[in-house]
């Protein structure tokens, strides 16, 4: 962890994207934590992700384009039989997203069942970081999300910390209550939590308080708590609202939940104030929002103050 550089391990589902553009599709990759991944990969960490990815076309392209990033790419398993996961995004004029999934069978879901498993997530359990989400749960059948949670508390264990997402989509899920039951039990191996009032009030079914929200993940067992609001900025761990900086016309808000989450949690791991990353969290979420793509390529406007050197002139 030598100046500030920690070694973090991100564990998911990472897909195909198809996006809708100019009356055509363009092919590209995402999902929660892959695009948190790279975030944290462009803010100078070093950085490994764990997922299996199938045998398609598009997984090799998809790790070739990690590893450019300077992502490590020797926890991404393969299955030789099942294909990655896959999704088609439409923006409305709002820059607000349509989602179409294709993932009931993809390979992701093999995670803890891949003969290479027991080794891969040994490796992770040496993390100084562990991010996954609500979304990497639900893909997972039950032991492998039981075998999720052992990963969390092995890092924990060893003194790393886990950072949790509550990411909800209900077609991913029985039931709200299935989803709030393993929401629960990541909150208590959390130190981290990033739950959405839009996602929390679907889990409810009605209208929830961003106070009530937190307080309920801190009761669960998680140490630190910011509530995402959307547009309205985020909830901190003491009560205060931080809006963002500006109102903003959105591109494209794919991902800018995720931006916020990596760059919030870089800046704390750096030693940075609760309200200080905020600030770059909500820096980062803009600058994803007025860009094509969860993970928009690097330009001069980008706030990774690690990157910006790496810039072309």
């Amino acid at each position: 962890m030598i100046g500030g550089r920690f070694r973090v391990v991100c564990a998911g589902e990472a897909m195909i994207e198809l996006s809708s553009r100019s009356g055509g599709w363009q092919v590209g990759h995402g999902g929660d934590t892959i695009n948190q991944a790279l975030h944290l990969v462009r803010f100078g960490h070093d950085v490994a992700y764990l997922t299996v990815l199938g045998c398609d076309p598009f997984a090799g392209p998809m790790r070739a384009a990690w590893g450019r990033e300077g992502m490590d790419t020797s926890l991404v398993l393969s299955d030789p039989v099942r294909t990655t996961g896959l999704y088609a995004i439409s923006i409305d004029a709002q820059g607000e997203r349509q989602f179409s999934y294709w993932r009931s069978d993809s390979a992701a879901r093999r995670l803890f069942n891949h003969p290479d498993s027991v080794s891969a997530a040994a490796k992770a359990a040496q993390a100084d970081v562990l991010v996954y989400s609500l979304i990497s749960l639900a893909i997972l059948p039950e032991e492998g999300r039981e075998a999720l949670l052992g990963l969390a508390r092995a890092v924990r264990a060893r003194g790393g910390k886990v950072a949790f997402d509550g990411n909800y989509r209900p077609r991913l899920w029985q039931n709200p209550d299935e989803a709030r039951l393993w929401r629960d039990w990541a909150a208590h191996e959390a130190d981290f939590g990033f739950p959405t009032l839009e996602d929390e009030e679907q889990i409810a079914g009605g209208a929830a308080e961003p106070a009530a929200i937190a307080a309920a993940w801190r009761e669960a067992g998680c140490q630190e708590v910011v509530v995402k609001l959307g547009a309205r900025g985020c909830v901190l761990p003491g009560g205060d609202i931080a809006p963002p900086h500006a109102t903003l016309q959105p591109v494209d808000t794919s991902g800018a939940g995720d931006a916020f989450g990596a760059a919030y949690l870089s800046c704390r791991l750096r030693g940075g104030s609760a309200e200080e990353a905020a600030r770059a969290g909500h820096e980062l979420a803009a600058w994803v929002m007025m860009r094509n793509g969860a993970i928009p390529p690097l330009d001069h406007a980008a706030p990774y103050s690690l990157s910006a050197t790496a810039l072309p002139e």
